[in-house]
């Protein structure tokens, strides 16, 4: 390898490894880019799936729900709807299984439904990678370490995404989203981004219908942690 090689191999490894300050920048600046990329690549397919939302399912297009962001400041996240909002007899709403409809379905196993996150990236709320923004119901019962979720910006996918989704364990999910924000690597960023692309094109760990959000709390409160 000539020694121009050597040294443009050196500063790609410098840039990949880089942590702190210089990392945080220029990882929003690569968020900025692809963001507003996204939006001007994707805005015409975003357009027809609001039109065919609204036509299916009538207003509103969005689902938006305010989640706890970096340093657990509160942010509303953005997601096509894909679930009806049908009350039973004592004017509760449905379970998500009776209330996500076909289109839904198709959103969430395409990861279609998490586009409009492109404009949560492209204020500052959320990142291309991170760890996925929970339900601030959540925030009473993580223990110390996972806390550590919440030193970075969320995420449209993660750590946790790429290595099973919602098939893992939420104990394992949360190491999993602890570890990522321990380790500042443009390297790993690039890692996770690929083996996203890869599971989306694949559409494997996507469930059929909507996690139970519950869950979480029932499993902690079990075991007499937090609340």
């Amino acid at each position: 390898m000539s020694e121009a090689a050597k040294g443009a191999a050196g500063l790609a490894q410098r840039v990949l490894e880089m942590s702190g300050a210089r990392y945080e920048r220029l990882k929003r600046a690569l968020d900025v880019t692809f963001a507003a990329l996204g939006l001007l690549v994707l805005g015409p397919l975003m357009a027809v799936i609001a039109l065919v939302i609204r036509w299916r399912m009538g207003a509103p297009v969005l689902f938006r729900q305010v989640r706890p962001g970096r340093f657990e400041r509160p942010f509303t996240l953005l997601k096509f709807r894909t679930m009806h909002d049908t009350r039973g007899a004592d004017g509760e709403l449905l379970p998500p299984p009776q209330r996500i409809t076909p289109l839904g379905v198709w959103l969430r196993k395409t990861s279609l439904d998490e586009l409009p996150q492109l404009f949560n990236v492209l204020r500052g709320d959320m990142s291309f990678v991170g760890p996925r923004p929970l339900l601030a119901s959540y925030l009473p019962y993580y223990r110390e370490r996972e806390r550590l979720r919440h030193r970075v910006r969320p995420g449209i996918t993660g750590l946790a995404q790429v290595s099973g989704r919602n098939r893992l364990p939420w104990d394992e999910r949360l190491e999993l989203d602890a570890r990522y924000a321990e380790t500042l690597s443009l390297a790993l960023d690039a890692r996770i981004v690929l083996a996203t692309l890869v599971k989306v094109l694949r559409r494997s760990d996507v469930l059929d219908i909507p996690l139970d959000h519950g869950g979480f709390i029932k499993e902690r409160a079990a075991r007499g942690e937090g609340g």
